[in-house]
């Protein structure tokens, strides 16, 4: 799952929305939908992240951190190591490689000392 699909389905069932009418009112299938909160469906379009705002109500802060959250929600992504330093190039291949074994607590430390101020504030 995706940041952006468990964020998604956490606003859509708090609002006791069925994934099925969530379709129907955004003009997509049911599958789609599935497909996009579980993470096996690239990140949507600008328009129907807009669409999804709407339908859920949700404005200024909440809208933005939904979008922000579809921006990080590619579940493929290709890195281009053309041009950097070879530590650089074995930090992301290395990174690669080990991913699916760090926790989420070294994930965490990870993506603050990437992001200090979002992460902590």
């Amino acid at each position: 799952m995706t940041p952006f699909g468990r964020r998604m389905r956490e606003l859509r069932e708090a609002r006791g929305i069925t994934l099925k009418s969530m379709a129907a009112e955004l003009g997509v299938t049911a599958a789609y939908l599935s497909a996009l909160e579980h993470g096996h469906r690239g990140k949507p379009g600008p328009g129907l992240v807009m669409q999804i705002c709407g339908m859920l109500g949700l404005i200024w802060d909440e809208a933005e951190e939904l979008k922000r959250l579809a921006d990080l929600s590619q579940p493929k992504v290709t890195l281009d190591t053309g041009g950097l330093s070879p530590l650089a190039t074995e930090f992301v291949n290395r990174l690669a490689s080990r991913l699916r074994h760090l926790d989420d607590q070294t994930l965490t430390e990870m993506l603050e000392r990437l992001e200090p101020k979002r992460r902590s504030s």
